[in-house]
């Protein structure tokens, strides 16, 4: 049978797929002789039987009962004893820190007997009957699913009756008062007495714990995070260590590094006479973990030595739980923690300097995700603005938006397309989909170890934590600033999670510098340069050393060809044609459309070839020497002309007034002709190639005569001519001997060597599977997986995004979108298929890709493995496609 159960001791830091990271990093410090509670982790795997079967599996009973005897004799005492009670906590641990998303459980073993043992044994009634209370009010939101507010105004009543506003000016009579009107709660809530066996209220804890990994708010932060659903959690049981014994005692959160700006030093929260969860919840405001010195300086000195030994051991930031009772610091949690954008640059910089890790595992430490959000827009530092107050600078960024008071308001009004700020007291698990809709996040309570915090680094999101200035009051939907200025729900405020400002109204953003770093206005090496660019230049110099894969751009004009070759693009992977007929020159495209005889055609045509000549000039000049792909005309005519509706009303009125409307009335009949329900599968692509006589003919002229122009003046145009939407290889044929016969042409004429590729995109599921023909007449594909993912999944984009896609979130039916990550099981697998026998039919076919998918961090690791040359993608999606290149290849 399985080994289901596992004392501290008897782990490792590498089980963390069966004890979980709690678990795993419970072990790792036990052996490293650092004090740890005794206890044990009920593993992953018990928790998925769990799930499957509604049941624990055979024989875990019988293991945790050895467990919990073997503690029992370790701390000299049994669980829930009268006189000198042995309490637990049983706490969730997933292989993937999951801050808040499942359960805890605290104070497990107390009851009307063991309550009066803990307080004769602690000397503190107080003490005893506050730990029954959290007992009580735990269990019954976690096991029994009691709506926590009921327990949390029963709170906030006893204190108004006492006239108090610190939980800490509770007395003992108070607390045993609050036992009482909890267990009514729960007999009220259930129909059944709060359960008075100790050993019942571990087993029921941990079923809960189990339980959890399918909560909603777990669901969704899983599918957040894209943690896989089949992971399970694993349970810790741990002998109970007490912060709320008094003034000597208290409990707080450590990082070995700021976690939200990665420099060295002393961070953290300290909370005298609380536990660990008062310091998450944040329903006290903390002081910061250097007081700590002051409060209890030989706690202080070991906790110091013990983070310098787990950050040199785990060789990364480490976040760090920790409890002083009466003077004897105890461990209770570590992990690698986690970080904003910047902090992770400049820690891996910093560990790279220290001879902690080498660049290539300091290439594994970012992510393109991060540097994304490095990119985005911030407030400059002197940044004008009415100072509405000040929190802690949880989590940085920059955001703009309305004042939104509760989650379920921030989700409605995030749909509607409005930014909004999310204002809370303090937020709690059930806020996460809320603070997913927001632009950022704004607490009055709390700090950098608070859920809000901790969440929003992980989430990305700019926060500001424990603005205690700024009244927030969630019942009337407003915010009060100490001058008595009031902020309604609606009301547009900025928060700088930099600084910690929040302001009112709108403040105006500045380029980030990474973003002037990639433009090319700042050098690293000049004092410009601070040590957050110096970090990113350092890891992207060596991802472009180390990555095979080449970076293209998607850029349709000079003006994006330009910056994306100042953010180090390798070319342009995806010209789009038909971004050169909007505008005036629509006309000249009703024209082409409109035109009864071949003279009429020909006629448009030439007006459009000089248009098209010097849009193509402009673009090969920009990127001079390095490949521009240009995609011929792509879209169903009927995008091109007016809309039906809209143009059938104005048909009636002029018919209803007598006007003259005969121009109006051939376009109608033309849009009637063209209009296609589902412009994905239509008269689009090669088939208007083929249809429209003279269209790519024409295209392509003016792509030669582009070319041949800039050589003769010295340039080095590589333009690539894709043909889009082929099926069939013969469709191919026609249009590549007709491009060449053009070539040909327009050589001679200017007197050069026009000798450029043709190739195709493979952007249906026939040309895929029949790619082996295809590679005979094309020097190259790209893969167009926005077009490939709609017709492999049989829908169209912008059909079913607002229908049925969110939906199918929630079900579980994706993980993520198909078109914002690749379906590497689907579409994945008809690339490599085509990559396959493409290659074999010509072996030095060029691959490529140029959907949305190619600036996609988990996509381009796909491509990578593949076998592709190169990912296309937007502009300022280059770097992100640079980094994830090197850190695939490093990968290996």
């Amino acid at each position: 049978m399985p080994k289901y159960v596992y004392e501290f001791a008897e782990g490792s830091k590498d089980l963390k797929d069966l004890l979980g990271g709690k678990g795993a990093n419970l072990a790792e410090m036990t052996n490293l002789g650092l004090p740890v509670p005794p206890g044990f982790t009920i593993t992953t795997e018990a928790c998925r039987h769990f799930l499957a079967h509604g049941d624990m599996p055979e024989g875990l009973d019988s293991e945790i009962d050895a467990k919990l005897r073997a503690l029992e004799g370790a701390m000299g005492k049994r669980l829930g004893q009268s006189d000198d009670p042995l309490l637990v906590s049983v706490r969730s641990g997933a292989k993937f820190s999951m801050p808040g998303m499942m359960e805890t459980v605290l104070n497990i073993g107390l009851n009307d007997d063991s309550v009066h043992g803990l307080a004769a044994q602690s000397g503190d009634e107080r003490f005893a009957w506050d730990s029954y209370r959290r007992l009580i009010q735990m269990f019954g939101k976690t096991v029994q699913d009691i709506d926590g507010e009921l327990f949390d105004d029963a709170f906030e009543d006893i204190k108004r009756q006492k006239g108090v506003s610190d939980d800490l000016d509770l007395d003992a009579a108070d607390h045993r008062k609050l036992v009482d009107v909890f267990k009514g709660i729960v007999a009220e809530r259930t129909g059944r007495e709060f359960p008075a066996d100790p050993r019942e209220q571990m087993d029921q804890a941990v079923r809960a714990v189990f339980g959890s990994w399918n909560a909603p708010r777990a669901v969704l932060y899983r599918r957040q995070e894209r943690i896989p659903v089949d992971l399970g959690t694993a349970v810790n049981v741990c002998a109970m260590v007490f912060g709320n014994l008094g003034m000597d005692s208290g409990t707080g959160v450590a990082f070995t590094r700021d976690p939200a700006s990665g420099r060295q030093g002393v961070y953290g929260d300290y909370l005298q006479n609380a536990q660990g969860e008062d310091v998450v919840a944040g329903i006290r405001n903390t002081v910061p973990l250097s007081d700590m010195e002051r409060i209890d300086a030989d706690s202080y000195a070991e906790l110091l030595s013990i983070m310098e030994t787990l950050e040199n051991h785990y060789r990364d930031l480490c976040d760090i739980e920790f409890t002083v009772e009466r003077g004897k610091l105890w461990m209770l949690q570590t992990r690698v923690g986690k970080r904003t954008a910047a902090a992770a640059f400049r820690i891996a910089d910093q560990l790279i300097d220290q001879g902690m890790i080498t660049l290539d595992e300091a290439i594994e430490r970012v992510t393109g995700d991060q540097l994304a959000q490095l990119m985005f827009p911030r407030f400059a530092e002197d940044a004008e603005g009415h100072v509405l107050g000040k929190g802690m600078n949880a989590s940085p960024g920059a955001a703009v938006g309305k004042a939104v008071f509760d989650s379920y308001t921030a989700i409605k009004w995030s749909r509607s397309g409005e930014d909004v700020i999310l204002c809370r007291r303090e937020t709690n698990p059930d806020d996460l989909e809320g603070m997913m809709s927001a632009a950022g996040i704004l607490t009055s309570r709390g700090g950098k170890t608070s859920h809000a915090a901790v969440v929003a680094r992980g989430m990305g999101k700019t926060c500001v934590c424990g603005a205690e200035e700024l009244g927030i009051d969630t019942k009337n939907r407003r915010l009060t600033a100490p001058g008595g200025e009031v902020v309604e729900e609606g009301d547009v405020i900025s928060i700088d999670g930099t600084s910690g400002r929040v302001y009112l109204g709108e403040v105006p953003v500045v380029s980030s510098p990474v973003v002037r770093y990639f433009e090319g206005e700042i050098d690293p090496a000049s004092d410009q340069a601070d040590d957050l660019v110096r970090a990113v230049d350092r890891i992207m110099h060596y991802a472009d050393a180390a990555r095979r894969l080449r970076v293209r751009a998607n850029a349709d004009n000079a003006e994006d060809a330009a910056r994306a070759r100042r953010m180090g693009g390798e070319g342009v992977g995806l010209c789009r044609t038909e971004h050169m007929f909007l505008g005036d020159r629509r006309q000249l495209v009703e024209r082409l459309i409109l035109a009864d005889t071949e003279a009429e055609q020909n006629e448009a045509l030439d007006q459009l070839l000089p248009l098209q000549r010097d849009d193509f000039a402009e673009a090969f000049a920009a990127m001079d020497g390095l490949p521009v792909t240009v995609r011929l005309l792509d879209p169903p005519l009927h995008e091109f002309l007016p809309d039906i509706t809209e143009l059938s009303v104005r048909v009636a009125v002029a018919e209803s007034r007598g006007e003259s409307h005969e121009n109006d009335l051939r376009l109608l009949q033309a849009v009637h002709k063209l209009h296609e329900q589902n412009p994905m599968l239509g008269l689009r692509g090669v088939r208007l190639g083929l249809v429209v006589p003279g269209l790519f003919t024409m295209q392509v002229r003016a792509i030669a005569q582009a070319a041949a122009k800039l050589l003769r003046d010295g340039g080095r145009p590589r333009p690539e001519v894709m043909i889009p939407l082929v099926g069939t290889v013969q469709e191919l044929e026609i249009i590549r001997d007709e491009s060449a016969r053009v070539l040909r042409e327009v050589g001679a004429e200017y007197g050069v060597q026009l000798d450029f590729p043709v190739g195709t995109m493979i952007e249906l599921p026939r040309a895929a599977l029949t790619a082996a023909q295809i590679a005979e007449s094309a020097e190259f594909f790209s893969f167009g997986t926005n077009d490939l993912t709609q017709t492999v999944w049989g829908f169209s984009r912008d059909d079913v995004e607002a229908s049925f896609f969110s939906a199918y979130l929630e079900k579980g039916v994706f993980g993520v979108s198909p078109f914002e990550s690749l379906d590497t099981e689907g579409v994945g697998r008809l690339i490599e298929i085509a990559a396959a026998e493409g290659r074999a039919a010509r072996p030095g076919i060029k691959l490529g890709i140029c959907g949305e998918h190619g600036g996609d961090p988990d996509s381009v690791h796909f491509f990578h493995r593949a076998g592709l040359d190169y990912v296309s993608c937007s502009p300022f999606r280059v770097p992100v496609a640079r980094l994830e290149a090197g850190r695939a290849a490093a990968r290996g």
